[in-house]
């Protein structure tokens, strides 16, 4: 089964950004938001779109040249170093299996123009123990005096 869809089925917690990315793209259209403003992606990002993105069916909605990159950045206390890094999707399958909690940004990206825009969020990785309460008649009460 192939990486990707996997991952969708491990996904929680989806937030989709395409009102807002919709919205912008009309401010741009109207001439209120320049290019310049919407297509600023840095070196690194552009990077690790070469190297870590998975191609797109979408077309850039700037330039119109080249379909778009999506590039999945890691976020979590529980990853070490991998934390705010770019990985692929078996890299992502991977790590849902074998870490805690941790938060997944997917950033579409054009390597002809840098447009660049937060796509998706969604959280991977195997949910926290519930916290233990205390044990007793009274866990959880608190007397007058306290």
């Amino acid at each position: 089964m192939p990486a990707t869809l996997v991952i969708v089925r491990i996904q929680r917690q989806v937030v989709d950004y395409a009102l807002r990315r919709r919205s912008l793209l009309a401010d741009v259209y109207a001439g209120r938001v320049g290019v310049a403003e919407v297509c600023d992606a840095n070196p690194y990002l552009l990077r690790a779109a070469k190297f870590h993105g998975r191609g797109s069916e979408v077309t850039c909605p700037i330039c119109r040249k080249e379909q778009l990159t999506l590039v999945s950045w890691v976020f979590g206390d529980g990853l070490g170093q991998a934390a705010g890094s770019a990985r692929t999707p078996d890299e992502l399958t991977r790590m849902a299996e074998s870490n805690e909690e941790f938060s997944v940004h997917v950033v579409e990206v054009c390597r002809s123009c840098s447009w660049n825009h937060l796509v998706q969020s969604y959280v991977l990785g195997s949910a926290p123990a519930p916290a233990r309460r205390r044990a007793g008649p009274r866990a959880g009460r608190r007397s007058a005096a306290e």
